[in-house]
């Protein structure tokens, strides 16, 4: 049987090698990992009950962060029913994962930063599904967990350290938001 130490490395090890290159190829990634979340699905739950247990609240978990090329992999905790602020990720590429229960995303791009923002889309993403970003076209998106009772875990790997980051408020009608500047909070190394 896996243990689900075995699978956190095999993740982190899959995102640290195709993060090699400037533009990695996020679908083939995607599919990598995917194929282990679902492969270990169940250990994987187990070894991560500690992050969700209740009234933790929102937490992001560094699992591996490397300089150069710049990647970063975290797993994160979404208590039942939160909602993350729309946000951006500071022009880096990036894989969102589901690892347990359910995550809506919704997401935005513009043309560029003069242009108002567009809706793009909306995804659900059960454990092993995920959705990715370029680097390139200026992104935005808002993630919910979907359930009401359970506690969801994510798969983050992003082109880069992600610390500054924007999020973004509604101003009148869409397509006008106003940017606030952020700063990631790490709960604190995921011990492998």
């Amino acid at each position: 049987m896996r243990t689900y130490r075995n699978s956190l490395k095999n993740l982190r090890d899959i995102a640290l090698a195709y993060s090699l290159e400037k533009s990695p190829d996020l679908a083939s990634l995607s599919r990598e990992l995917g194929a282990i979340v679902h492969r270990d699905a169940q250990a994987l739950a187990t070894g991560l009950s500690d992050l969700r247990t209740h009234n933790r609240g929102f937490e992001r978990w560094m699992l591996a962060r490397r300089g150069h090329p710049g990647v970063s992999v975290l797993v994160m905790a979404w208590p039942p029913g939160y909602s993350s602020p729309s946000h951006d990720h500071a022009g880096l590429w990036g894989i969102e994962m589901s690892l347990y229960g359910a995550l809506e995303v919704e997401s935005w791009t513009r043309a560029s930063t003069s242009e108002p923002w567009q809706l793009r889309g909306r995804d659900w993403l059960g454990p092993g599904d995920a959705t990715w970003f370029d680097a390139d076209p200026p992104y935005m998106h808002r993630c919910r967990n979907l359930s009401r009772q359970e506690t969801a875990l994510t798969l983050h790997v992003y082109g880069g350290d992600l610390e500054d980051y924007a999020t973004y408020e509604q101003v009148e009608a869409e397509p006008y938001w106003l940017s606030l500047p952020q700063r990631a909070r790490i709960a604190g190394p995921l011990r492998l």
